[in-house]
């Protein structure tokens, strides 16, 4: 009766440190999740693992090392957080919730990862208004012709701090030089079947909106009404990922009144790591009385676009064919953290013409796991390399991925080697499918039309 009186077990040596004692002592210490882990495959190294991460947070829970050891530090923030060990653990452990909790705990080793960890997310993904200047002078550099100019110059190279790395990794933007801009509310197409809300996001917003677009008109096509809020807020993924969990909090809470409002049936969002973050809004905000059955619900209606789709059941009948061999990225906090593996397949074989290629370790880190690629390019780059050759393997030269970090991530690898690869969203390719549809039947009633004015249809 006295444990479920206390069933929050916290170190009061360290309040840093906030974790329940019972997400640590979940890890048996099998070893079942050293193959999983990318950075353990890498270093061979069993404190990079996350067994032995796992080990050296309990270490801190007991107060036998502390929190601002710098070994500590080091080898929590060279976790890529990407849960595949959560997928291969038989106990349930909850790593994800470990790992952000350590890293709540302490501050990144590195000054860089301080800078882009902390300063940037909070002076960037914290504010829409400064979200839209830098996206609008990204898709400026980028569309204008002057990133072409100044690649041919060499200027890039002279620059410091590595930054023609940074710019090397910048990958093709969709739309011109204005933001895609999503209608607040788009009505179903034909019978309403739902309404949603649609979370178009930060990075989709800035760098893909036009498949943030044809998420939009996918789900009107599948009988959903959408409604887009314009006050909602970046998820606060990175954030919680590098250990800022007030902001994260501070995020969460924003989007929970902005999307309340709706009153939505479902939550839709098209971004792996931003729809795991969200799912989690109720751990996130559980030691808060004023949010937490609030957060608990809110979490309980997000869902990933194909896990939704999956769900409600795709309109197939207005399908045409889109002519594609392609093979499957596995995103992690789509597989591991949302634990949504088979929908994406299912729906891409609902599509007329479309041959699926499967890939070997479909479902391994590409290496990009939120600012990793910044924070440690040097693994990032490895990992990168492993990610490649298994698409290259496939024998296809077109991807589909449901995250905007691998997108770049695996775009960049692809053009270092010299290969051609195109990368889409599992709702490019519905939206392509449905188009195809509706001009396959506008075809039909034209030759209909036509063959009725010369008297050659049937009787």
């Amino acid at each position: 009766m006295a444990i479920e009186e206390r069933p929050r077990e916290r170190a009061e040596q360290r309040p840093g440190l906030e974790i329940n004692k019972r997400l640590l002592k979940q890890c048996v210490h099998c070893g079942l999740c050293l193959d999983a882990c990318p950075t353990y495959r890498l270093l061979g190294v069993e404190m990079d693992s996350p067994r032995g991460r796992i080990y050296q947070v309990r270490m801190v829970y007991e107060n036998k090392i502390s929190a601002d050891d710098p070994h500590f530090r080091e080898h929590i923030y060279a976790c890529l957080d990407c849960r595949a060990c959560e997928t291969a653990c038989s106990s349930g452990v909850q790593y994800g919730k470990i790992i952000e909790a350590a890293r709540a705990a302490t501050p990144p080793p590195s000054k860089a990862e301080r800078t882009i960890g902390r300063a940037v997310l909070n002076t960037l993904f914290t504010s829409n208004a400064a979200l839209d200047a830098v996206g609008l002078a990204m898709r400026a550099y980028q569309k204008s012709g002057l990133q072409t100019l100044i690649r041919r110059s060499g200027l890039l190279k002279v620059l410091p701090g590595g930054l023609d790395s940074l710019e090397a990794m910048m990958p093709p933007l969709q739309g011109g030089i204005a933001k895609v801009r999503i209608p607040p509310v788009v009505p179903a197409i034909g019978e309403q079947r739902a309404r949603v809300a649609f979370l178009s996001g930060c990075v989709m917003s800035q760098f893909m909106g036009e498949t943030n677009a044809a998420t939009v008109r996918v789900l009107a096509a599948n009988g959903c009404e959408v409604v887009t809020p314009p006050d909602q807020k970046c998820c606060g993924a990175l954030h919680a990922h590098t250990g800022d969990r007030a902001s994260a909090q501070t995020l969460a809470r924003q989007n929970i009144e902005a999307f309340e409002r709706t009153s939505p049936d479902a939550i839709i969002v098209n971004a792996a790591g931003c729809g795991s973050a969200m799912k989690e809004y109720g751990h996130l905000l559980e030691d808060d009385p004023a949010w937490a059955e609030r957060a608990a619900g809110f979490s309980r209606k997000v869902k990933d676009v194909s896990e939704f789709l999956a769900q409600l059941g795709l309109r197939t009948e207005t399908l045409g064919a889109v002519r594609e061999r392609v093979t499957y990225q596995d995103a992690c906090h789509l597989v591991h953290g949302q634990g949504v593996r088979n929908q994406p397949r299912e729906l891409l074989r609902a599509i007329p013409g479309l041959e699926l290629v499967e890939m070997k370790e479909s479902d391994t880190c590409c290496g990009s796991a939120g600012i990793y690629n910044l924070t440690h390019p040097q693994y990032a780059s490895q990992i990168l390399e492993w990610k490649i050759d298994n698409i290259q393997a496939t024998g296809v030269n077109a991807l589909v991925v449901s995250n905007p970090g691998c997108t770049f991530q695996i775009l960049s690898g692809a053009r270092k080697r010299g290969m051609p690869l195109r990368v889409f969203h599992l709702v490019d390719l519905l939206d392509r499918a449905y188009r195809a549809g509706r001009m396959a039947a506008s075809n039909g009633r034209h030759e209909v039309s036509g063959a009725r004015r010369t008297g050659d249809e049937p009787r």
